[in-house]
C-alpha cells in the first residue's frame, strides 16, 4: 500500500469552472484520472458555482484508471508531479503520457 504523502501531487490546476479548484491550486483531498483513447481527463472535475474541498490541503492523485500512462503502476500514478488543465476535456491530466 501506498503512503499518502508519496502519491504525486497537483503542482497547478488551470481549470477556473472547477469547484475544487482556487486560483490554480486544487484543494480536493485527491483526484482520480480517467478518460479513454488517448484522453486522461480529471474524473474529480465539478462545474458547480459552489467551491468544494479543503481549506489547506497539498491535492494527490488518488487513482489512475489510465493503464496506458507510462506512470501508471497498479493503477497508482508514478509522476513526481501532476499538472491538469484543459486538452481534450475542459479538465485534462496534463502529464498523461500514453505508452
Amino acid at each position: 500500500m501506498t503512503d499518502l504523502m508519496e502519491l504525486p501531487t497537483i503542482t497547478e490546476c488551470s481549470v477556473s469552472g472547477c469547484s475544487y479548484n482556487d486560483h490554480s491550486n486544487c484543494h480536493a483531498a485527491a483526484i482520480t484520472v480517467g478518460g479513454s483513447n488517448g484522453d486522461a481527463k480529471c474524473a474529480t472535475f465539478i462545474p458547480l458555482g459552489i467551491k468544494g474541498g479543503l481549506d489547506k490541503v497539498i491535492s494527490h492523485v488518488g487513482a489512475c484508471q489510465r493503464a496506458d500512462c507510462t506512470h501508471n503502476s497498479s493503477l497508482e500514478c508514478t509522476a513526481s508531479s501532476v499538472r491538469v488543465g484543459a486538452g481534450h476535456d475542459i479538465a485534462d491530466c496534463l502529464t498523461y503520457d500514453p505508452s
